[in-house]
């Protein structure tokens, strides 16, 4: 059974304590590997999910731009791990990733090892990695290539949160049964659940709680640094 982290759970508990905004957002470099991204030297954030989750939208709300990262009406058109240098309202800096989605859009094989081999390394390795946060689609019924990635996460021991997408587009009910049926699946396998957001780029719902939990998770880092 897996075990949701006791450090992720006591920053939650204080998520409504914190009022970060990102004051500004800015693209940094696009990486084939682990090895090349930039120096450890702050907090990372990164964002994963399936193809077509709504991952772009969900990063250009949170910095409040459009095009901090490139919406594609073709899945799969994030293929390195990019970066963007981040400052908060408090006046921090750190890193936000885009990683290429792990359900893959049309691609050859090899590339799809190749991409696997990429976000495998990126998670395992990046020693600055604070939080991942892992997208799934609120409109659907859970899916299993969530389910096992969710699961391979809390195997690697990789800190994470969960975000539902797109929560603008089904009916509030519908939204609440979806989120309800992953996170009872999850029982399944999982202890303690992982923390969870409920999130839509349409009307903004979601993104203060995540920036609260950066901002927490940030002044933790820091002051291990310290």
């Amino acid at each position: 059974m897996f075990v949701c982290s006791i450090f992720l759970r006591s920053l939650f508990d204080i998520l409504f304590l914190c009022t970060m905004e990102i004051i500004h957002a800015s693209y940094l470099i696009s990486a084939p590997s682990v090895d090349l991204c930039p120096k450890p030297d702050r907090p990372e954030y990164a964002f994963i999910g399936r193809s077509n989750v709504g991952k772009s939208s969900l990063i250009n709300m949170l910095c409040q731009k459009k095009e901090v990262a490139k919406v594609s009406r073709s899945p799969g058109k994030t293929q390195m791990i990019n970066h963007f240098e981040v400052t908060g309202s408090d006046r921090k800096k750190w890193y936000l990733v885009d990683l290429p989605g792990y359900g893959f859009a049309k691609v050859s094989q090899s590339q799809r090892k190749s991409w696997e081999k990429m976000i495998e390394g990126y998670i395992r390795k990046r020693e600055n990695l604070v939080n991942l946060f892992v997208l799934a689609d609120s409109r659907l019924e859970p899916q299993q290539l969530d389910l096992e990635f969710v699961n391979q996460m809390g195997a690697w021991q990789v800190p994470f949160s969960i975000v539902f997408t797109k929560a603008d587009k089904s009916t509030q009910k519908e939204t609440a049964n979806n989120v309800n049926r992953f996170m009872n699946t999850l029982k399944e396998t999982w202890e303690e659940l992982p923390i969870y957001f409920v999130t839509s780029a349409e009307k903004h719902l979601g993104s203060k709680k995540i920036l609260s939990l950066v901002q927490a998770m940030n002044e933790e880092w820091w002051k291990n640094k310290v």
